[in-house]
């Protein structure tokens, strides 16, 4: 028989783990290239998750409430400083990113999809409001941002009124990002230089007001295209479903020193681009025209700015290395191929038998007299 200590701490995390959760993130400072930090949980496959059918516990929300229903994951900005998103609990080392999505409206309202690292390697697609017809691409590499000469507008019509496939494909050689299965750009890592993002990345997505001055920096709301009048809103952003296939395998990634390079990193259990067969899995219909215009303006991906701040956000500040510090997966727990983080059969099998004992003794307890 178990303590009823034990069965307290056992519902409690039984309930925490099965619950898929908004709560808010807990933030750190720690740059890997500059410090030993905690280990990256790895993701190490693939996950096809259907936001139509709710929330899983392998994203978390913050910054604001993100809802489920039919249309899938939506993230809403009616006010100043709401800034909703959900962040991967899990990294992946090179991968794809497919996510079907609606951008959402409003002069200054921001939609994005960032792949970021501890380190502040960042690859973006990110929608304005203010244009139905383009998606912006970009790249980062160790939060340099000292020059902004990376950022493409690329063709995305109609992308707030139709569901589209955003797909952004990333392995040691190069970037490639795509639009309904359209290659609308890439960018090879010869190209990109030191700038090239090779280090462990957790996905990101919501929306955010670029445009809202009481929160942002002019440059901010002009590059977002506000001001953000939130009188015409609320602005909702809506994502059907998001397939994320890690291109390595294991447990969880560290880094090997402080370079920041991808040979650097290493796999507890498993290998750096052990899941190389699925590189060339990308399913595409076409390469589109070159990008409709180059330009030196779009600022480092982030889901807020200013007081909202939630990533690198605008501008880059050296110091400010936020990053997220979620919770790993618990040993004895495992993704399943929907997204969802659950008990093994043998973990299961363990915490039936616990609930099971601790249900005794709060019958036991409730008898009168009590009988233990």
């Amino acid at each position: 028989m178990v303590s009823l200590k034990r069965c307290r701490a056992a519902l409690a995390a039984g309930i925490g783990m099965f619950s898929s959760g908004a709560s808010a993130q807990t933030w750190t400072s720690c740059n890997p290239t500059q410090t030993t930090c905690p280990a990256n949980t790895a993701l190490g496959m693939t996950i096809d998750v259907d936001f139509s059918q709710g929330g899983v516990n392998s994203f978390v929300a913050s910054g604001g409430t993100v809802s489920y229903g039919s249309e899938g994951a939506s993230f809403t900005v009616a006010g100043s400083g709401q800034a909703p998103q959900l962040t991967s609990v899990f990294y992946i080392m090179f991968g794809r990113v497919e996510v079907t999505m609606k951008a959402a409206p409003g002069a200054g309202i921001v939609s994005s999809l960032v792949l970021q690292s501890d380190c502040l390697d960042e690859i973006d697609m990110e929608w304005l409001g203010a244009d139905d017809t383009e998606v912006q691409t970009n790249y980062f590499g160790k939060g340099q941002t000292g020059t902004f000469n990376r950022g493409q507008f690329n063709p995305a019509p109609n992308n707030q009124n139709e569901w589209i496939t955003y797909t952004i494909d990333w392995n040691p050689e190069r970037i490639v990002w795509s639009v309904g299965g359209t290659v609308v750009r890439t960018t090879t890592a010869s190209e990109a230089g030191s700038q090239y993002p090779q280090t462990p990345m957790q996905v990101k997505f919501g929306a955010w007001a670029g445009g809202d001055p009481s929160t942002n920096p002019p440059g901010t709301v002009e590059w977002a295209r506000g001001p953000t009048d939130y009188s015409k809103g609320p602005f909702s952003m809506y994502v059907k479903s998001a397939v994320v296939s890690d291109y390595s395998t294991g447990k969880s990634y560290t880094y090997g020193d402080v370079s920041g390079t991808w040979q650097s990193i290493k796999s507890e259990g498993g290998e750096i681009n052990g899941n190389v067969d699925n590189v060339n899995t990308m399913t595409l219909t076409a390469t589109a025209p070159a990008a409709t215009n180059v330009s030196p303006t779009i600022p480092a991906g982030g889901i807020g700015g200013g007081s909202t701040r939630t990533q690198t956000g605008w501008p880059w500040v050296p110091t400010g290395t936020d990053t997220p510090n979620q919770s790993t997966i618990p040993d004895g727990w495992v993704m399943t191929p929907s997204g969802k983080i659950v008990p093994s059969s043998s973990s299961l099998v363990s915490m039936f038998n616990v609930f099971s004992n601790c249900f005794i003794i709060i019958y036991l307890l409730k008898e009168d007299p009590p009988r233990i």
